[in-house]
C-alpha cells in the first residue's frame, strides 16, 4: 500500500510539473514586444520538437528580429529570398530612419501573402500551419508570412471511380489543390468556400462549398451546425467527419456521398447540394444525397443518354441480384423445389448429392470465402492483388466442387453475385448491399420466399423513413415528384433537364433555357 501511495504521489507531482512547464494561459496571452520574453514563451510551447527552428538577425542595426518556422513545412529558398534578404539589404531611406513601423517592415517583404497577429496562440497556430513568423523587438505584433512548401501527391486519375468518358483528375490530400480544381470549373462569385477548423490537436481545415442562390440556406446552416458541434482531438480523414454528421448513424445505408472526383462535386453543387472538403483527405463529402444519387455514376452524364439509361437499368437489375441471388438459391433448394423446371431440378439435386452441408451453410462458406478473397486482393500490392483474387476464386471454387464441399450451381450463383456487387459507383453503397445480403440469406434459410419478401419489405420501410440532412432518401419516388424523375431510372438528354432537383434547389430551379433540343437545319426549296 505504501508503494502504491508513493507511486500515485510521484505521478501527480510529475503531472503538476508538466502543467507548470507549459501554462495554457500563455497561449492566450498577447505579445509584449519584448523579443526575448515572447520568444521564450513560444520556445517553451515547442519544447521537445526537433523540427522547430529559428533564426536571429538585425534590422537597421537597431531592431532585433527572429524568424520562427517548422523545418519541412517551409520552402527555405523562398524564405531566404523573400524574407531574410530583403530585411538585411533594405533600401537607403529605411536604413537612415531611426524609427521604423511594422508596416514599413511588411512592405520590404517580397512574399505575396502576409498577415498580422498579436497573440501567442496566433503565432503557434501559424507556425503549425507551415507559415513563417517574424517577431521584431519593440512591436507587439507579429508578421505571418506564407512560404509553405511540403511534399504532395500529384493529381492523378481517381482509382476508386474510374470512367471511360470524362475528366481524368481526382482530389489529392492538399486542400488548396482540391479547392482550386473546383474553382477552375465554377468561375463565379456565387461559389462560396467557407473554412472552419476541427480538431483540438490536428487543427484540420474543413471547407464548406456551396453555390449561393442555388443551395438552400437552411441546408447550408444545418451543415455548419453539425460541423461546428464536432469536438474531437484529431481528424485524419473525411470519414471521421462523415460519422458525426449523418442523420441516422445506425443505418447501413450511406447518407453522405464520398467521392474523389472534382467533377462530381461540381455537378452536385450545381444541383444545390453542399460539398465538404477536408484537409489531408482525397475524398470530399456531398450532402444531402438520395439512394438514386448513390446508384448513379459520373459517366452517366458524359455519354449518350440512351446508353446511359440502359446502363442504369442494368445497375438496378444487378442491385437485386447482388442482394437476393444467394437468398433465392437457398429458398428454392430448401423450401420451394417445385419452382424449378424438372430437368434443372434433377441437375441441382445431382450436384448437391455429395454435399454434406445444408444450402445455407454451403452458401455462407462460399460467400465468406469470396469476401475474404476480395479483401485480400485490395490489401495486397497491386501487381499481385488482382491475380490472387481471381486465381484464388477459380482454384478454390473448382477444388471445393471436386471435393464435394459445395455444389457447382452455388459457385455460379456466388460468382454472378460478386460480379453484380462491382457495378455500383459508390463503394459505401456496395458495403451496405454486401452486409444486407448475409441478413437475407439467414431469413431465406428460415422462412423461404416469405422471409425474402419480409426482408425486402423492412428494407423499403427503412429507406422510406431515412433522411439525409432532412431530405427523404427515396426522393423523388417517395415522396413522388414526376418532374424530377428525368434523372432517376432514366437519364434524360441534357436539353430536357431544364430544372434542378426541387428537394435541394427550391430557390433557383431553372438550370437552362427551354427549347434547346437540337433540330436539323431547314431546307430551302
Amino acid at each position: 500500500m505504501k508503494v502504491l501511495k508513493w507511486f500515485k504521489k510521484l505521478t501527480s507531482t510529475s503531472q503538476n510539473q508538466d502543467q507548470e512547464l507549459v501554462n495554457p494561459q500563455e497561449e492566450r496571452e498577447s505579445l509584449t514586444g519584448i523579443l526575448k520574453e515572447d520568444f521564450y514563451k513560444i520556445e517553451r510551447l515547442f519544447e521537445g520538437s526537433s523540427d522547430f527552428s529559428y533564426r536571429k538577425f538585425e534590422i537597421n542595426a537597431t531592431y532585433s528580429a527572429i524568424i520562427l518556422y517548422l523545418d519541412g513545412l517551409v520552402d527555405m529558398n523562398r524564405m531566404e529570398s523573400n524574407v531574410i534578404n530583403p530585411l538585411l539589404t533594405h533600401n537607403e531611406d529605411l536604413l537612415q530612419k531611426p524609427i521604423i513601423t511594422i508596416k514599413e517592415i511588411e512592405e520590404e517583404l517580397h512574399s505575396a501573402q502576409v498577415k498580422k497577429g498579436g497573440t501567442i496562440q496566433e503565432v503557434v497556430d501559424h507556425i503549425l500551419s507551415g507559415d513563417t513568423v517574424l517577431l521584431v523587438s519593440g512591436f507587439n505584433q507579429s508578421l505571418f508570412i506564407s512560404e509553405q512548401s511540403w511534399q504532395q501527391r500529384s493529381v492523378n486519375d481517381p482509382p476508386s471511380e474510374p470512367v471511360v468518358y470524362g475528366p481524368r483528375e481526382g482530389f489529392t490530400e492538399n486542400i488548396r489543390t482540391n479547392t482550386s480544381m473546383i474553382r477552375r470549373r465554377l468561375k463565379t462569385s456565387q461559389l462560396k468556400l467557407e473554412s472552419i477548423t476541427i480538431g483540438e490537436l490536428s487543427k484540420t481545415e474543413v471547407v464548406i462549398a456551396y453555390l449561393e442562390g442555388i443551395a438552400q440556406d437552411s441546408i447550408v446552416e444545418e451543415v455548419r451546425t453539425r460541423l461546428n458541434r464536432i469536438n474531437i482531438d484529431a481528424i485524419e480523414d473525411s470519414g471521421y467527419i462523415l460519422e458525426f454528421i449523418e442523420d441516422n448513424p445506425y443505418s447501413v445505408f450511406p447518407q453522405v456521398l464520398q467521392t474523389e472526383r472534382p467533377d462530381r462535386v461540381v455537378g452536385s453543387l450545381l444541383e444545390g447540394k453542399i460539398g465538404i472538403i477536408v484537409e489531408n483527405s482525397p475524398f470530399a463529402l456531398i450532402a444531402p444525397v438520395t439512394f438514386f444519387v448513390m446508384m448513379n455514376s459520373p459517366e452517366d452524364y458524359y455519354g449518350r443518354f440512351m446508353i446511359s439509361t440502359f446502363t442504369r437499368w442494368l445497375r438496378y437489375l444487378f442491385l437485386f441480384v447482388a442482394l437476393l441471388f444467394p437468398s433465392i438459391y437457398i429458398a428454392v433448394t430448401t423450401f420451394h423445389q417445385e419452382l424449378l423446371p424438372t430437368n434443372l431440378l434433377f441437375s441441382v439435386a445431382a450436384s448437391r448429392e455429395k454435399v454434406p452441408f445444408p444450402a445455407v451453410v454451403e452458401a455462407l462458406l462460399m460467400e465468406i470465402t469470396f469476401e475474404a478473397l476480395r479483401e485480400a486482393g485490395l490489401r495486397l500490392p497491386r501487381p499481385i492483388g488482382a491475380t490472387v483474387s481471381i486465381v484464388g476464386a477459380l482454384v478454390i471454387g473448382q477444388a471445393a466442387v471436386e471435393a464435394g464441399i459445395v455444389s457447382a450451381p452455388l459457385v455460379i450463383v456466388v460468382s454472378i453475385t460478386g460480379i453484380a456487387s462491382f457495378m455500383f459507383a459508390s463503394y459505401s453503397l456496395t458495403g451496405a448491399i454486401r452486409l444486407l445480403r448475409f441478413m437475407m440469406m439467414f431469413i431465406a434459410a428460415t422462412l423461404g420466399f416469405y422471409g425474402i419478401l419480409l426482408g425486402v419489405f423492412f428494407i423499403l420501410v427503412h429507406l422510406v423513413q431515412l433522411r439525409s440532412f432532412g431530405v427523404p432518401y427515396l426522393t423523388p419516388v417517395s415522396p413522388f415528384n414526376f418532374n424530377n424523375l428525368k434523372d432517376v431510372f432514366i437519364r434524360a438528354p441534357w436539353w430536357a433537364m431544364v430544372e434542378r432537383p426541387e428537394q435541394t434547389a427550391k430557390s433557383n430551379l431553372k438550370r437552362m433555357s427551354k427549347s434547346l433540343r437540337p433540330h436539323p437545319p431547314k431546307r430551302n426549296n
